[in-house]
């Protein structure tokens, strides 16, 4: 895949071509390609004097930093204890049935990515869905409809098709519904006196 050589080249010249910043300078080309391409790889340990394996090595060690392109949007489900307990796994299952890949994979559209981590430290309002990095606690199956809905692209519409064109008819006029009459109110009978 062909890179912006001069747009890793900036970033290597940002961080001042240090070794030290080896995972700042990462995360930044992460960030501008939505993950670490090969070639730019190769540009990083050349431009910072290191062999490739040691950059590798970094980018493989740290969940944070993607080898392959990543959806658009991505979709963290927390399957930590707490979460695990309070129904994170059938979260999962309901974010995979929905987005149809499974966790660590990208939708065929390039919409989401569907990741799993161990704990996001938001224990006290598991199970969590974070998505582009906003949070949704006590999450559950029936609200991770919603949740997803509110990231996807609006999905196309067919163009509607036109009707022939009928020339228009006159409306016709309604007769004018004539007022209910109101029943007359009955009439009351007359009680016969008590005696005493």
């Amino acid at each position: 895949m062909d890179i912006d050589e001069t747009k890793v080249k900036d970033l290597i010249e940002k961080h001042q071509g240090l070794q030290k910043n080896l995972i700042a300078l990462l995360l930044d080309i992460q960030e501008s390609f939505n993950y670490l391409p090969a070639d730019a790889l190769r540009q990083v340990a050349k431009g910072l004097g290191m062999p490739l394996i040691d950059v590798l090595g970094v980018a493989t060690f740290y969940r944070a930093f993607s080898l392959k392109p990543r959806g658009k949007h991505t979709c963290f489900v927390c399957l930590g204890t707490a979460c695990h307990v309070r129904g994170g796994p059938k979260i999962l299952d309901e974010v995979e049935r929905r987005l149809g890949v499974p966790a660590g994979e990208n939708t065929p559209d390039g919409q989401f990515t569907l990741e799993t981590v161990a704990c996001l430290g938001c224990c006290a309002i598991g199970p969590v869905v974070v998505v582009d990095g906003e949070y949704h606690g006590h999450a559950t199956v029936r609200t991770v409809g919603p949740i997803l809905d509110k990231y996807a692209a609006p999905k196309k519409r067919a163009p509607a098709r036109k009707a022939a064109a009928r020339p228009k008819a006159k409306p016709k006029a309604r007769p004018k519904a004539k007022p209910k009459a109101r029943p007359a109110a009955p009439k009351k009978r007359a009680r016969p006196a008590r005696k005493k």
